[in-house]
């Protein structure tokens, strides 16, 4: 990667609140902190990458930086949907790795209180459940709260140093 992604200091926390871009899936509503967030762009032709996890759509060049991409419905084994005018692709900054996630629409960015993050039900036994890390109470709704660091596995990264 040529220059280093920094996120802006300050930007999507503060002592009693988080900000999280939401998308859905399955007509769920999930959220990612917006400080993991680089970019989102629509959705693109991706390469395949022979022998991948099937999760694992391939990889996309963005602007020099080889990126892998990953189908979060295909790693949380939810039913296939066909792509549209309205699937994106968020592009995340893990640890200065940088990774795509096909979700079916972003929403928006909501500032979620701390107070009002429950923790996980304890029933971590699929990919999906151990990625989630609270679960953002929003009026009459709950907002799926996702760690990219979770998402995200080292195969994953090492996918797109072979398709370099």
């Amino acid at each position: 990667m040529s220059e280093e992604y920094q996120p802006i200091e300050g930007l999507g926390r503060t002592d009693d609140s988080t900000q999280y871009l939401t998308f859905t899936l399955q007509e769920e509503q999930y959220g990612i902190e917006i400080l993991w967030v680089q970019e989102i762009k629509g959705h693109t032709k991706v390469t395949p990458i022979p022998n991948a996890p099937h999760y694992l759509c391939g990889v996309v060049n963005l602007r020099g930086t080889v990126v892998p991409v990953i189908d979060l419905r295909a790693r949380f084994s939810m039913p296939e949907k066909p792509y549209d005018q309205f699937t994106c692709i968020i592009v995340v900054n893990v640890n200065g790795r940088v990774g795509g996630l096909v979700v079916d629409t972003v929403s928006d960015v909501l500032n979620i209180a701390t107070d009002s993050i429950a923790a996980p039900p304890d029933l971590a036994s699929t990919k999906e459940q151990s990625c989630i890390t609270g679960l953002g109470k929003m009026d009459d709704r709950i907002v799926l709260l996702l760690d990219a660091e979770r998402v995200f596995e080292k195969q994953d990264f090492d996918c797109a140093v072979v398709a370099a």
